[in-house]
């Protein structure tokens, strides 16, 4: 067990509570570990109605894995990784299909490995606070936890926006992309809390729930699913920039800010996700991009370039998108040693 998760009961509700603030309640092994085994323990616990995640502190739920430890795990070549996001994306798969009503707590913060707590979830609240994101692309690595996933089953292509871009979304664009049920002011959480421990979860989330602030990807559907059905990165950049619409024109600059493996190999991974039938199998499919990416260069000059020297100037390898071959996205794909099965 570890204090960077709290476990306590209130009435019929069991809440998981993130416990690292100063991390922004990034998500390590032991953390897994501690969530996995509370939701093994109330799965078979007749007190236990509902199980509520949340984050501590003011600034998020969780902003995703440790990437520190993943950065040092790649430098040494070490195994640790693919430990973890063997255990993690289990633990993602089991949220999923979890018996009990499962209520996740969206409130601030939710990148990375917090939306794979989250948004696998039955019950997913977010706030006019939120701020929903799956960032890879930017420290050269590819999105996971079921976030391939989640992203190809979004209306038309808003899902490949975001994958490539890491763009982060508010409460309404969450919702519409199918990352997100329910929008409650933050104000009203604690109210929300109090009726979880003795009413049904839908009834007590229903109870808060009200329409959310205006979002800004339903307005953007048409240059988004134009330029982004093209067949490549490069052709999707072309069309971007060709677009005459100043919000794909800023979308196209920041994809060639990205890492260009990363861009190809995530825009592989969403198409190649559409076509799989089950959480599982994408899950399965991200594990071996996971660790593949871990032995490429550009995860770790992400890392260093956004995190540990925050010069936010990476070098990526190749460092444009004509030198990444059909061969080199190709290899993310291959099967690895002790894929998690479910």
């Amino acid at each position: 067990m570890t204090d960077d998760v709290l476990l306590r009961t209130e009435g019929r509700a069991a809440h998981i509570v993130l416990n690292r603030p100063r991390a922004l309640n990034a998500l390590d092994h032991a953390m897994v570990g501690a969530i996995d085994a509370a939701l093994s323990a109330w799965e078979t616990d007749s007190s236990v109605a509902t199980v509520v995640l949340s984050g501590a502190g003011e600034r998020g739920l969780c902003a995703g894995g440790d990437i520190r430890a993943i950065h040092d795990d790649a430098k040494a070549g070490g195994t640790a990784s693919a430990a973890f996001w063997r255990d993690e994306y289990r633990l993602n798969a089991r949220i999923a299909r979890y018996p009990k009503p499962y209520v996740a707590l969206m409130d601030g913060i939710v990148m990375g490995g917090g939306v794979g707590l989250s948004a696998h979830g039955a019950l997913r609240v977010v706030t006019e606070r939120s701020r929903v994101a799956m960032p890879e692309t930017t420290i050269g690595f590819v999105p996971d936890v079921g976030g391939t996933y989640l992203l190809s089953r979004t209306p038309g292509l808003l899902g490949t926006h975001l994958a490539l871009t890491g763009a982060a979304v508010g409460a309404t664009d969450a919702q519409l992309c199918g990352l997100a049920d329910h929008f409650v002011p933050s104000a009203l959480l604690p109210h929300l809390r109090e009726d979880l421990a003795r009413l049904p979860a839908h009834v007590a989330v229903e109870r808060w729930a009200q329409p959310a602030p205006e979002g800004e990807l339903a307005a953007a559907r048409e240059w988004i699913d134009a330029c982004y059905a093209a067949d490549s990165v490069e052709d999707i950049l072309e069309r971007l920039l060709g677009s005459g619409v100043p919000a794909a024109k800023e979308a196209a600059v920041t994809l060639q800010s990205k890492s260009p493996t990363s861009l190809k190999v995530t825009l592989e991974a969403v198409r190649r996700a559409r076509e799989l039938s089950t959480l599982e199998e994408v899950l399965v499919q991200e594990f071996r991009v996971s660790c593949a990416a871990v032995t490429m260069p550009d995860l770790v000059e992400g890392v260093r370039a956004q995190v540990i020297d925050k010069d936010r100037s990476p070098k990526w390898t190749p460092a444009d998108l004509a030198s990444v071959t059909a061969a080199d996205v190709e290899r993310f794909f291959a099967p690895v040693r002790d894929e998690p099965t479910f």
